[in-house]
């Protein structure tokens, strides 16, 4: 198990690495859905399915999930790091994946990654949808858990 010191250390780098990324307007940084990152969205009653492509090479942050779900790895291998470490996973595959985890990936070949979430809304606002399963900084994740456990 991973220790809070530890936790707190890979957070800490891993949103700075974030944040520089996101200020930088560099050509191959990515920011979202783009065209080096094509982002795929499906609505199934009670559910959203948000799939990307990401090229070999390709590298990304992931954002703190607020709930387990599901991830699948369709196609391709990936070396995925965490504050537990590193693990490969080479498709096909899928991880059941808990809640407050921030993801550091890197394709090592074309790869394609599915989140399968929770829609009891059906909502088919996106931004909505990202808002309610997912936060870009572990402070806003920390904040939902305290709000959660008060409710």
């Amino acid at each position: 198990m991973t220790s809070a010191l530890a936790t707190k250390e890979f957070i800490d780098k891993a949103e700075a690495l974030q944040d520089a990324m996101l200020n930088s307007n560099l050509p191959g940084i990515a920011k979202g859905n783009s065209d080096m990152f094509p982002l795929k969205h499906s609505f199934p009653q009670g559910l959203y399915i948000r799939e990307i492509f990401i090229k070999e090479g390709g590298f990304a942050i992931g954002k703190v999930h607020k709930e387990d779900h599901v991830w699948f790895l369709l196609k391709g291998l990936l070396l995925v790091t965490t504050a537990d470490g590193d693990e490969y996973y080479e498709a096909p595959c899928y991880v059941n994946a808990k809640a407050g985890c921030k993801r550091v990936v890197l394709a090592l070949m074309d790869s394609t990654f599915v989140n399968v979430y929770p829609n009891p809304t059906n909502t088919q606002d996106i931004e909505e949808l990202e808002n309610t399963v997912m936060c870009t900084y572990y402070t806003t994740y920390e904040e939902y858990k305290f709000i959660k456990n008060e409710e």
